[in-house]
């Protein structure tokens, strides 16, 4: 940690990311996608899937159009969702040092908001059935914007409906697309990166990069003594 910059202040308000950062879900996802993919016998390498961490629908239907017909990515789509459904029915196990986080966050009568790539009814569900849902103040999704991450139009919006400035807001993600969608809203962004690792063009945000949701934890304390 000595080598990560500290906060330059105590922020106004924390947005979090959820799949990858909070809930431990992303394996899940890509774990579906595959076994989707191999199902309705569809060319993909695995490492494909890790393309589409932290894209809203849209942009992974896109992605996928480029491999396949548009009946395909329709099957493909409904083959995953009913996977995923089976297997997040019950809750996902959440990202070690997300509890205590949210708890210091709530001590301190810091905002928290929720913006993520998931759409609604289903970010909801997941955030309830992890036990995560009433720690915020806000969800956010991408039902709610016209332009999912890697816009920032996910991030303006929960500082809005936060009442908050974006540049007083801490974001905090997993992927390459949060992390350009929080940088781009103006806000201080800490990445803990999960599946997929920050590259070089990447990293020359600026922004922060942590080995895990406890670390983050440690860049805050300072503020909060």
């Amino acid at each position: 940690m000595s080598q990560i910059a500290a906060l330059p202040f105590l922020p106004d308000a924390v947005i979090f990311d959820m799949d990858g950062l909070m809930i431990d879900s992303e394996r899940v996802s890509v774990e579906c996608w595959t076994q989707a993919a191999r199902e309705l016998g569809l060319p993909f390498e695995d490492g494909f899937w890790l393309r589409m961490v932290g894209l809203g629908d849209r942009d992974c239907e896109r992605l996928l159009l480029q491999r396949i017909d548009a009946g395909q990515v329709a099957a493909l789509f409904a083959r995953c969702h009913d996977l995923y459904e089976h297997r997040t029915h019950a809750g996902l196990p959440l990202r070690p040092g997300i509890l205590e986080l949210l708890q210091l966050l709530r001590e301190h009568d810091i905002p928290r908001a929720v913006a993520t790539s998931t759409r609604q009814p289903r970010a909801s569900r997941k955030l309830a059935a992890s036990g995560l849902l009433d720690f915020f103040d806000v969800v956010v999704t991408s039902s709610d914007v016209a332009h999912p991450k890697p816009a920032p139009d996910i991030y303006l919006l929960a500082a809005q409906k936060l009442g908050k400035d974006p540049t007083r807001c801490l974001a905090l993600e997993d992927s390459p697309a949060g992390i350009r969608a929080a940088v781009g809203a103006g806000m201080t962004a800490i990445q803990v990166p999960d599946l997929v690792h920050p590259d070089e063009e990447l990293r020359a945000l600026g922004h922060r990069i942590v080995g895990s949701l406890v670390d983050a934890h440690a860049l805050l304390l300072p503020h909060l003594r």
